[in-house]
């Protein structure tokens, strides 16, 4: 995942600390949260395959940063305790 420097952190730092100050309570909250900044987004932006591609991939890369974090390491957590499925 690309990740950004921390003067452009900064841009987005008060967002940021807005959502962390909500609870999000449902999977469905946080798609709807994820679907509106993508709105955004692509506010400004030509409606082209290119565009659209970086919204969705963008979206992708996330949760693959999300997931080699934290969900690789419960599966490597359960295979060393439970072994190979």
């Amino acid at each position: 995942m690309p990740h950004i420097n921390k003067e452009q952190r900064v841009l987005y730092s008060g967002l940021i600390s807005e959502i962390l100050r909500t609870e999000i309570l449902t999977k469905g909250d946080l798609e709807y949260i994820i679907y509106n900044v993508v709105k955004q987004f692509m506010a400004t932006r030509e409606e082209r395959y290119g565009n659209l591609h970086e919204a969705v991939y963008a979206c992708i890369h996330a949760g693959e940063e999300y997931k080699r974090v934290y969900l690789d390491k419960r599966e490597d957590k359960a295979i060393k305790d439970n072994g190979e499925a």
